[in-house]
């Protein structure tokens, strides 16, 4: 094993307290990923120490995702652009808006470039970045720096969830705010009944719009209006209510949680200092908008446009297109023109290069930097900044992460959902699934190579199908035949077993010349097979 230093030196597992083991003095140089550390196998999950060059351990996970380097979501490009810069669009429509402040938990120099750029496009707002000391929820945080948003004295108060793709009407909501002389007016839409309840509901006044009732992620069903994320307020009244919830909160008494009768003497009252952190924690869907309601200047501005949230990377591609959509409609110069090979819809970043003979569209978004060669198919799409898709590759329904790469006639895909579905999930073959497939930073994907319905961690390398593969294989649950490309030219044909097999059997079952035969006759990987990244 490698590593001069002491067993008592190495970092620990977490999930079983066993030492790793550094093994990358006895790997070559390329089976060591870039910015990562290989380790062992931990004791706990496998009686070998075995050396694998891979960014995780195999089952239980010795590193978390935390570790992964990652921008900020709202940072995150969406139809060319990161996902905040579309809330900043919407805030320069209205005149009457000067400044913004952006609060959040990640470090000042994560936000240093982004609002540099954008004080420079928009020259109009005075962009600042207010951290939190530790998350305090989204009327926590608007209370802990209420001296600041405060001292210019503003009569009302945007707050929007950076997480949100919409067209954000705020002027029509100011409006709105005006004529019933509102203290707060909050976005809503209508979903389907079966997701109405994701979400927070609102029971309102078809009449008057003003709201009778609000619930956050109610049990039963309640009503198909839900909150959007977006909301207006008075100044006079924002503060002075979420004082009055932390005043509520610190006088009544907190039973603290225990899991016998034997401490219940002892955990019956949550700690001061326990107690005291929780309390700066103030949720604004739950602790501030249900007090609202019993008011009668609470009202809901219904919007018939587009809404979605983008909670996980994989809802990025619906509100890619709606974000699209919305450009297209708007007569946007940003992007590309429609041509035979151009399906519009589509943004092309000025520095990166696309081959005349590559078709793009619709949907579709490349990055800074970003290559697409001779023949490349790319539909449904997000290509982040610096990756290549190399000549007749195919990629559908997925993100290409920063700098990865995407093998000649390789297939990347993923699963079409309607960009009114809030669920970006699917059950195949009895698993949930990620409908979108996701390639995580610095990823290759080998030639002729297909990845469908898979998360990639940064970093990884997928190859061609072989004996030695170290993704897993799963075979589609179907009664058709298998087999490798060459044999099936040939008429063997092997009735195809449902379920499972393993990496180390299918090409010996698959095709009966044998598995070094197979790996000779054949000119693509076996046939049927959908190449899935163990579960992380």
């Amino acid at each position: 094993m490698a590593g001069s230093c002491s067993r008592a030196a190495l970092p620990r597992c977490i999930c079983c307290c066993h030492t790793k083991l550094g093994i990358v003095d006895i790997l070559p140089r390329s089976a060591v990923p870039r910015a990562a550390l290989a380790f062992a196998r931990c004791p706990s999950t496998s009686p070998r120490y075995r050396p694998r060059p891979a960014f995780r351990c195999d089952f239980r996970d010795c590193r978390s995702r935390a570790d992964l380097p990652r921008p900020a979501q709202p940072l995150f490009d969406v139809a060319g652009h990161p996902i905040i810069w579309h809330c900043l669009t919407a805030i320069e429509k209205v005149p009457s808006i000067h400044e913004v402040y952006l609060i959040g938990y990640y470090e000042e120099s994560v936000f240093r470039d982004f609002i540099k750029d954008a004080s420079s496009e928009f020259p109009n707002l005075s962009i600042k970045y207010l951290r939190e000391y530790q998350a305090l929820g989204t009327a926590g945080g608007l209370y802990h720096f209420r001296d600041a948003i405060l001292k210019g004295r503003p009569e009302h108060i945007f707050v929007l969830n950076s997480d949100v793709c919409c067209s954000f009407p705020l002027n029509e909501m100011l409006t709105l705010a005006q004529e019933k002389d509102a203290e707060a007016v909050i976005l809503g839409t209508r979903v389907s009944e079966e997701a109405a309840n994701n979400f927070g509901c609102i029971v309102s006044d078809s009449h008057t719009r003003r709201v009778l009732h609000y619930v956050e992620k109610p049990e039963s069903y309640i009503s198909n209006l839900i909150n959007c994320g977006v909301y207006l307020f008075s100044a006079d009244v924002l503060f002075p209510s979420i004082r009055t919830a932390i005043k509520r909160r610190t006088d009544r008494p907190r039973l603290g949680s225990y899991r016998s009768s034997e401490n219940l003497a002892s955990s019956f009252m949550i700690d001061d200092d326990e107690e005291s952190q929780k309390n700066e924690v103030i949720r604004l869907e739950q602790d501030i908008l249900g007090d609202m309601a019993d008011s009668k200047q609470f009202f809901v501005y219904e919007t018939k446009d587009f809404w979605r949230q983008i909670k996980t990377a994989g809802s990025a591609i619906p509100a890619n297109a709606l974000y699209l959509q919305q450009a297209l409609q708007n007569g946007s110069k940003e992007l590309a023109a429609p041509s035979a090979n151009i399906i519009a819809p589509v943004y092309i970043h000025p520095s990166a290069h696309v081959h005349p003979t590559a078709k793009l569209g619709p949907n579709v978004s490349i990055g800074p930097r970003a290559t697409v060669n001779a023949g490349a198919r790319v539909k449904e799409s997000i290509v982040l900044e610096d990756a290549e898709i190399k000549h007749d590759a195919c990629v559908l329904y997925s993100i290409i992460g920063w700098s990865s790469r995407v093998g000649a006639w390789a297939r990347v895909e993923g699963t079409p959902t309607p960009v009114t579905s809030h669920n970006t999930s699917i059950i195949k073959n009895g698993v949930k699934v990620q409908a979108i497939t996701i390639l995580g930073k610095e990823c290759g994907v080998g030639d002729e190579v297909r990845v469908q319905n898979c998360v990639c961690l940064p970093f990884k390398e997928l190859k061609r199908v072989s004996l030695t593969c170290s993704v897993n294989l799963v075979a589609q649950r179907d009664e058709t035949d298998i087999g490798c490309a060459g044999c099936r030219q040939r008429g063997h044909h092997v009735r195809k077993r449902r379920g499972l097999l393993s990496a180390g059997r299918y090409p010996k079952r698959s095709c009966p010349r044998g598995a070094a035969r197979a790996r000779r006759c054949c000119n693509f990987p076996v046939a049927c097979v959908i190449l899935w990244l163990s579960k992380h």
